[in-house]
């Protein structure tokens, strides 16, 4: 059997007047959804605002208040009291200036600046080592090991210790032949070296060293023998 479409069932001729209902309705919704984003926007833009005001009230509620300068200090009163002389009346100085006059040119001349007088450096004269004419012992080296013999005292710990050697003892002979600056260059112990200094220093002036004729200073090493006889 074979089935038969109604024709109110026929949905094809009212096809167009669904389209344009549903552009309508959408039609419709768009409209109201950019109605709606527009008011919250502008809803967005009023608690913005509100926020702000809120906040530079109270920016200006909490602001301190700086305090006041102080007072001008007061001034001192000044005396305005005048007192009128006549033109040939004899003013007296009260302002405590005193006129020197000649005595104060005086007073200058008569000051002379103390000159303080500068120490002179004493330059130490140069000891020669080597010269054309040495120093000599009165007498000769003859004399000089005679001097020794005679005048040293051998000392007592030596003997005892039985030491017996050379003392080298160096020394300055002055220009004037005086001995200066005696040391000991080698001791043997026993008291020996410290007997050699004193007799080298209880000996008489010697003949000074020479360079190109003129006495200088002159260092000298003398060997001082100690023996047991």
């Amino acid at each position: 059997m074979e089935a038969k479409k109604s024709p109110k069932a026929d949905l094809e001729k009212q096809r167009g007047l669904y389209l344009e209902i549903g552009l309508a309705v959408t039609l419709l919704i768009a409209l109201v959804a950019f109605n709606v984003k527009s008011y919250d926007r502008s809803d967005v833009e009023i608690i913005q605002r509100t926020a702000m005001d809120e906040i530079d009230a109270e920016i200006i509620q909490t602001s301190v208040e700086e305090p006041p300068p102080p007072p001008p200090a007061e001034e001192p009163e000044v005396a305005t009291d005048l007192t009128i002389v006549e033109d040939d009346a004899e003013i007296k100085n009260e302002v405590g200036i005193i006129d020197m006059g000649d005595n104060a040119n005086q007073a200058a001349q008569e000051f002379t600046p103390v000159q303080v007088e500068e120490e002179e450096e004493v330059v130490e004269e140069e000891i020669f080592t080597v010269v054309e004419n040495d120093p000599e012992f009165p007498g000769g080296m003859d004399a000089l090991y005679k001097y020794l013999r005679e005048n040293i005292k051998y000392p007592q710990i030596a003997k005892e210790n039985n030491i017996t050697g050379r003392v080298f003892v160096t020394f300055v002979v002055e220009k004037d032949g005086s001995i200066a600056n005696p040391r000991i260059l080698r001791d043997i112990g026993g008291g020996c070296g410290a007997e050699a200094i004193r007799v080298v220093k209880s000996m008489p002036k010697w003949n000074p060293g020479k360079q190109r004729g003129k006495p200088v200073r002159v260092q000298f090493n003398l060997p001082v023998m100690f023996n047991l006889q």
